[in-house]
């Protein structure tokens, strides 16, 4: 969503009157405010889908950030279904990355616009909840591991009717952690 400075000054001064007046509507003015301050505002159109808003695109970060939540999602339910004999197989095959995976974020210095992103998805908009509570700073690079997952997530995803991945599947997905000149 667009919004000019001068409509931001708006939206911001009738959430404080909201607040102020004890106003208890249907528009949550501290979502409004934390959108606006995070510079989220693609979000509003989301969150109050019931509003004819003008058609737009989803930014380019917020679907990569989606895609990536997605498959982290996906990969950590898949994980927990595994029996104890699957577990340890995949810990050996995606060593040193199989040990109980779980999504930890992106990188606060490099990457922090992702993690904004992704934070606000979790915890403004109650997406992907499984993740609400983490801290989500891996404290290192994380993108082109995520770029390499991705495109074998998305092939996984085409051969395959149901969830939950297999153990191979998932070892497929953890093993591409690993930088290819490394393997």
């Amino acid at each position: 969503m667009k919004i000019t400075d001068g409509e931001k000054l708006i939206l911001l001064m009738l959430s404080e009157l909201y607040d102020s007046a004890g106003v208890e509507g249907e528009i949550d003015p501290e979502f409004i405010r934390s959108s606006i301050f995070s510079e989220n505002t693609w979000s509003i159109p989301w969150k109050y889908s019931g509003i004819p808003f003008e058609q737009q695109e989803t930014p380019e970060i917020v679907k990569e950030v989606l895609d990536i939540l997605e498959m982290w999602s996906v990969i950590e339910y898949s994980y927990s279904q595994l029996t104890d004999e699957q577990k340890a197989q995949v810990e050996t095959d995606a060593h040193p990355f199989g040990k109980d995976p779980k999504f930890n974020g992106f990188d606060g210095n490099n990457e922090s616009e992702y993690m904004g992103v992704a934070s606000f998805l979790i915890n403004d908009l109650d997406r992907f909840e499984e993740f609400k509570g983490r801290y989500l700073n891996a404290h290192c690079p994380t993108l082109d591991t995520y770029y390499r997952m991705l495109p074998v997530f998305k092939e996984i995803q085409k051969n395959i009717n149901f969830f939950p991945l297999n153990k191979d599947q998932i070892v497929q997905l953890l093993v591409e952690k690993i930088h290819p000149e490394n393997r």
